[in-house]
């Protein structure tokens, strides 16, 4: 009989924690298809491959957009910019966003994939823990963006762009 006013209170303010909880927006803006097909048609030229999707500049470096990597949450997409022989940018064109949570998850482990593939100048980085679509979709097309710019990193790793695990 003495815990009772204990645990009463207790439940009253864990449940008045739980109500109280807003999630954040995503901070990542998150492009439907059809304006980052759109987006990027517009902003790429032919490199000397010919491939349409890289804007080569002839020192080792230019601007490729990424394949669309599809999963069960939806699409990502990124864009890659190499200067000097590394890796200078990295820009989300898309990421999942089929529900609230697949997008919460897309905007907290975006940060984290860029700044990893940043220093490490590979796209063969760490999954981030509870956002394994995302973490590997976002490998795949930031590596079938790196090989449209003919990027190899320095220690020879390279991401898998193999999907069929995430169908």
């Amino acid at each position: 009989m003495k815990r009772t006013p204990i645990v009463m209170s207790a439940t009253v303010l864990g449940t008045a924690a739980i109500l109280g909880f807003h999630a954040h927006q995503p901070s990542t803006p998150l492009a439907s298809a059809a304006s980052s097909s759109s987006s990027s048609s517009s902003t790429s030229t032919k490199s000397a491959g010919g491939s349409g999707t890289a804007a080569s500049t002839g020192s080792g470096g230019g601007t490729a957009l990424g394949d669309a990597m599809n999963t069960r949450y939806g699409i990502a997409q990124v864009r890659v910019t190499v200067s000097g022989g590394k890796i200078t940018k990295i820009e989300a064109v898309q990421l999942q966003n089929s529900d609230p949570k697949s997008a919460a998850i897309s905007s907290y482990a975006e940060p984290i994939l860029q700044q990893s593939v940043l220093s490490k100048q590979t796209a063969a980085v760490d999954t981030v823990s509870g956002a394994t679509y995302t973490s590997l979709s976002y490998e795949g097309s930031l590596q079938s963006a790196l090989d449209k710019l003919g990027f190899k990193s320095a220690d020879g790793t390279a991401a898998s762009t193999d999907m069929s695990q995430l169908q």
